[in-house]
């Protein structure tokens, strides 16, 4: 199992990616189901190097994006040294296997050579399989919160409350 940065000639397979997983939230009651995403947006992730493959047996088993800053979602929260994880998607082949686990450990080692104090990442809705996972992961639930200005966000933003999810590394850090 590696992790790598995407190359642009795989952006067919994230978009792939992201229709099996917008089709398997379609799939659940109750589920916010990701809209179809701004291929521009993505294309600058993935040249910007924030758009990453978790690969087994030369497969794409599980992809994601990151960025530095998220302020519509953290608000003032914004200000803090973090990394913010998006839009993980799993190949259904490879469903089961704890990615978010893996995602995490990568994280924190990502944080730390980006002098980094935080890992966040956020879903929309009250998912409470979802945010039982993301606690398990090793993820701080801070809570749902409405969001002010969902303008420039993805559609699906506008769907409900967000769950906003961290882990302080330092807090972690001093803890063992």
């Amino acid at each position: 199992m590696k992790v790598e940065n995407i190359s642009v000639e795989e952006i067919e397979d994230v978009f792939n990616l992201y229709d099996i997983a917008s089709a398997y939230q379609k799939s659940k009651k109750s589920v916010v189901v990701w809209p179809e995403f701004d291929r521009n947006m993505v294309s600058a992730e993935i040249v910007e190097q924030r758009q990453f493959k978790l690969v087994i047996d030369n497969q794409i088993a599980c992809i994601w994006a990151i960025t530095f800053s998220d302020a519509q979602i953290w608000m003032k929260r914004n200000e803090d040294p973090a990394i913010y994880i998006h839009r993980i998607a799993t190949n259904p082949g490879f469903r089961g296997h704890n990615f978010v686990a893996s995602i995490v450990d990568w994280a924190k080692d990502y944080a730390v050579v980006y002098a980094k104090q935080f890992i966040r990442l956020d879903t929309i809705g009250n998912n409470d399989r979802l945010i039982k996972h993301y606690c398990a992961c090793g993820f701080n639930f801070l809570g749902m919160f409405n969001l002010s200005d969902v303008d420039e966000l993805p559609s699906h933003y506008k769907e409900g409350p967000v769950c906003l999810f961290e882990i302080d590394l330092k807090k972690e850090h001093n803890e063992s």
